[in-house]
């Protein structure tokens, strides 16, 4: 059995512009080019390219489609009209998260949903035992994926494109052509400014690729590695799963109940979900702005008087706000901002407080 790395559609590309290559959920990815702080700034003055192929897609269609989706997913899939996107979860029964994805409607009875890259044979395998009635197809290995971030990408992709990428809505998308290749051209992201995430077919991807940072240089437009994604993120309170959320997740106490619909019906982790809605979540996910320039790491324990309390999930120096920030599970009680914590760095106790999020605001084009 091969358990080597795989490669995305650009690997070569990444290597050629001197990228340090990591291992990322099974796959070879560029953490950084010229440095984190530089892209992060990047992408939030101008524009930034993030290869993203090795996320998931799964397509699903038939008359039974839109059943399968509602009983698999926590938000209410029939709201979605042809053309628009969704924020949503998969859980387990027991209201834990198997992962977070967004939704795609196609068409009447056509639907994609684009899973995390770590999780794509375990979401695979849930959905299609879960969601058997309905017709699937795994396209992960056939779809290149790129993500145009920041206040320049509408000029970047709206110059190669044969369609009016301008009036394409947040979380909506648009089929057409961008540098002659046929492309799903979605207003999403992962990094809280304007931007696309671009579907396209895997041997075309780094077609477009180079086509974009050709009709970005006039904005400065770079490719942008994962260290600089995690930042971007983690400056807007976007979860992570295998970090801020994961199986041991209840999607109230992490912040996420605005995706949980149980008007809509039953679907799996209602009944769990529902309880912890009644008894109320026991910890929160909250943001933490550190004292100083101590680094909050995933796992580092949080201290209330020197009783743990709680544990970081996600942390890292925010350039954009230029203050270490973190993400962290605080008891119930202890979750209300302004409260004073420390976290465990090193045997040695850091102040920190519980601050409101996102740390930066959002830029996106409503």
């Amino acid at each position: 059995m091969n358990t080597s790395p795989k490669r995305t559609p650009l690997y070569a590309a990444h290597v050629k512009a001197g990228a340090r290559m990591v291992e990322f959920g099974g796959w070879h990815m560029p953490v950084q080019y010229t440095g984190i702080i530089e892209e992060h700034r990047r992408v939030r003055a101008s524009v930034g390219l993030f290869d993203v192929s090795h996320m998931g897609e799964f397509e699903i269609e038939g008359p039974e489609a839109l059943a399968a989706l509602q009983t698999l997913t926590t938000n209410d899939v029939a709201a979605l009209e042809v053309g628009q996107v969704q924020y949503s979860l998969l859980c387990y029964p027991e209201g834990g998260i198997v992962d977070d994805l967004t939704v795609y409607r196609l068409g009447v009875e056509h639907f994609m949903i684009t899973v995390n890259a770590s999780n794509i044979e375990k979401d695979w395998a849930w959905v299609t035992t879960h969601g058997a009635s309905a017709r699937w197809r795994n396209i992960s290995a056939e779809t290149g994926l790129i993500a145009v971030q920041g206040p320049r990408a509408e000029d970047v992709v709206a110059g190669l494109a044969d369609h009016d990428v301008r009036a394409i809505g947040y979380y909506h998308f648009a089929r057409g052509k961008i540098a002659g290749v046929t492309t799903l051209v979605s207003r999403t992201g992962y990094t809280g400014e304007d931007g696309f995430e671009l579907y396209l077919p895997w041997n075309d991807t780094e077609r477009v690729w180079t086509a974009l940072l050709g009709a970005g240089k006039s904005v400065d437009a770079a490719p942008i590695g994962l260290g600089a994604r995690d930042t971007l993120r983690l400056e807007m309170r976007y979860a992570l799963y295998g970090n801020d959320i994961d199986a041991t997740t209840n999607p109230l106490e992490a912040g996420l109940g605005w995706v949980v619909k149980p008007a809509k019906g039953d679907f799996l982790g209602k009944a769990a979900i529902e309880r912890v809605r009644a008894d109320g979540p026991r910890r929160r996910l909250v943001g933490i702005e550190m004292a100083d320039r101590s680094i909050a790491r995933h796992g580092y324990a949080v201290l209330v008087n020197g009783r743990r309390v709680g544990e970081v999930t996600s942390g890292s120096y925010g350039p954009s706000v230029d203050k270490s920030i973190a993400m962290a599970y605080l008891e119930t009680e202890l979750a209300a901002v302004g409260t004073a914590v420390d976290v465990e760095i090193r045997s040695h106790a850091r102040s920190a407080r519980v601050v409101k999020t996102p740390f930066h605001p959002p830029h996106v084009k409503k």
